[in-house]
């Protein structure tokens, strides 16, 4: 039996995991975890454009940019395992061989946690196709019918990250997370998707404001721990406690 830490953050395009859980990610990776990252896709073909403008561009030198970026980017963040399956985008298609794969990964990274988009995203299908996915995969990973002789997932909590329009995708975040210590490397992050670079200051914005949910949350003014930069998540599963905090 192994002690040893482990996460997977499961990740509809190329770039969304560092939007949206880069923090998380970089401050795990500090505390011991090995962070595994799974990208369904390169967003090649949605989420690209600036790559599109650029003259006599292919498919391919776009998922190559893509998947420079995202490498950069988890190098970034200190992560050694993220894994490219390219399964294509707008839409997403996701049968049952990606379902096999997937379900590969997370028998053999065993994740303490996971994470993934929120259940609803109407601005982007591909988005909330992606949770109900991993959420199916996590399903068949607990089977034990499912390839006798692997060893099964135990029952790791999903948290699901916040998604681009808050307010339009009836995600509630229970859990704020104060990544005020590794805020320079999810930065450093944002800035090697040079794709997306409209987003840049937005998710810097975003991480502002969590804060202030942190700060609230951890006592507000009668004692809430100061942070600058933090990510909100909402968990799927309740969780288990002796005591209550």
């Amino acid at each position: 039996m192994t002690d040893k830490k482990t996460a997977l953050v499961i990740s509809a395009h190329a770039a969304d995991f560092v939007w949206r859980a880069g923090g998380a990610i970089a401050l795990h990776q500090e505390l011991g975890y090995d962070v595994t990252v799974a990208c369904l896709s390169f967003g090649e073909r949605g989420e690209s454009a600036k790559l599109w403008k650029q003259d006599g561009m292919t498919i391919e030198r776009v998922k190559e940019a893509r998947r420079e970026e995202a490498q950069a980017a988890a190098d970034a963040l200190g992560v050694r395992d993220i894994r490219f399956l390219d399964l294509g985008d707008y839409p997403l298609r996701l049968d049952r061989e990606a379902q096999d794969r997937v379900v590969d990964i997370i028998r053999e990274v065993q994740p303490k946690w996971m994470m993934s988009h929120s259940k609803w995203d109407p601005y982007n299908t591909d988005h909330m196709n992606t949770t109900q996915f991993a959420l199916e995969c996590r399903m068949i990973a607990q089977a034990w019918g499912h390839n006798p002789g692997q060893k099964v997932l135990g029952a790791p909590q999903m948290y699901l990250f916040e998604p681009h329009q808050t307010e339009q995708m009836g995600w509630k975040p229970d859990t704020f997370l104060d990544i005020t210590p590794v805020w320079e490397k999810k930065k450093a992050a944002i800035h090697c998707m040079q794709g997306q670079e409209h987003l840049w200051e937005f998710y810097t914005n975003v991480a502002r404001n969590r804060a202030n949910h942190f700060r609230r949350n951890s006592g507000g003014m009668a004692g809430g721990r100061k942070a600058e930069y933090a990510e909100g998540f909402e968990s799927i599963f309740p969780q288990t406690v002796d005591e209550l905090a």
